[in-house]
């Protein structure tokens, strides 16, 4: 079936707008159309005041000049080929999976390359892989290091502020002050998640409250920073304490050493009747040994799980905030592409975005009718 017009000139346009200026013939190549149906959809685009023509070459309305010439491709770049985004991404991460696939369908939408790069779990991994994507002449950068202590994430500041390509990091927060400070960034309102969770178990009457977490990584130091930050603001909180989720959770920094619990025994030590957990392979592992102790959820105890990814599978479906993960990849695709089609100093100042999370209540809270005996 025929393309339609519209949607074949939606496409142009899209990569216009994504890349600056680019040969008619690769365009042609690229969106698989002739160069005698490209050329006179450019001929209309053009006289519509859409886009702009030069000798062989388009580009988008309002740039200085930037259908003169072609920058020359770099090393690692086939001729006629437009460079490639690199996304960097640690390896067996569910959660940034999610993130990364939103990135990518809003690269792809504008008609982006990608160049894909998976991180080892070991200390420092992604350095490597982001000389390597600089190496092969790559574009721009989209990033998301695996960070699981805060020494490890001070270590990359310096040399990741420095990459000399435009750069997002996505679902990071770095330190206030850092090298990365000044470095776009598009993540989640961690603390308003947890905001999220507290509210609701104490709106249900819940004022002992447990936060089992991991330790290390980014999100998980939000987390119990959060947890901490807002239990103790709060007057109807009248006990509040922080513990590993799992063994597995952790440790994050260097010579750590947090005991992992016997949860159920914690809950009734203190009298807990309201928990988050953090993340949703833990909650469900850990609502599953709270029923073996005789703890039932929620008639019992009432649970919120943290991230919202298999948190809806559980046999007793559990109440969960939910990051918006998807949306962080298309929000730090979009500003990436939003840096690449200008040139520098007219995209704007460094941005700072943050999405809030929402929460998805299921069958894991309930208001309170008896403490833990």
């Amino acid at each position: 079936m025929r393309e339609p017009v519209e949607l074949r000139r939606k496409r142009i346009l899209a990569v216009v707008h994504a890349r600056g200026a680019v040969k008619v013939s690769s365009l042609a190549t690229e969106l698989d159309v002739s160069a005698v149906t490209l050329r006179r959809d450019v001929e209309e685009l053009a006289r519509a005041g859409m886009l702009r023509r030069g000798h062989g070459v388009v580009g988008p309305v309002g740039e200085a000049g930037p259908t003169a010439s072609v920058p020359p491709a770099r090393s690692g770049e086939a001729a006629g080929e437009e460079a490639a985004i690199a996304l960097v991404v640690p390896e067996r991460h569910s959660y940034l999976y999610e993130t990364l696939h939103g990135a990518r369908t809003t690269l792809e939408a504008a008609g982006a390359r990608i160049a894909l790069h998976i991180a080892p779990q070991a200390a420092g991994a992604e350095r490597p892989q982001v000389e390597r994507a600089l190496a092969a002449g790559v574009r721009g950068l989209l990033i998301a290091p695996r960070w699981r202590s805060a020494a490890g994430e001070e270590a990359d500041y310096g040399w990741l502020a420095e990459v000399g390509v435009p750069t997002v990091l996505m679902e990071r927060r770095p330190r206030p002050g850092s090298a990365l400070h000044a470095v776009d960034a598009v993540c989640s309102d961690h603390w308003y998640g947890i905001h999220l969770a507290v509210d609701h178990l104490v709106s249900l009457g819940h004022r002992r409250l447990v936060l089992a977490a991991r330790n290390d990584s980014p999100t998980a130091r939000s987390l119990r920073a959060a947890f901490a930050d807002i239990a103790a603001a709060r007057p109807e909180v009248e006990d509040w304490s922080v513990v590993l989720s799992s063994p597995n959770a952790g440790p994050g920094e260097p010579g750590s050493r947090e005991e992992v619990p016997d949860l159920a025994a914690l809950l009734r030590e203190r009298g807990a009747t309201g928990a988050v957990l953090h993340g949703d392979e833990d909650a469900l592992m850990l609502v599953q040994r709270l029923a073996e102790s005789g703890i039932r959820v929620p008639r019992d105890c009432s649970v919120v799980a943290y991230d919202d990814v298999v948190a809806a599978l559980g046999s007793t479906a559990l109440t969960a905030v939910a990051p918006p993960r998807a949306e962080i990849g298309r929000a730090a695709a979009e500003l990436l592409l939003h840096r690449l089609a200008h040139p520098a100093g007219a995209s704007g100042p460094v941005r700072r975005t943050e999405l809030l999370p929402r929460l998805e209540v299921r069958g894991s809270t309930a208001e309170l009718l008896t403490p833990i005996n």
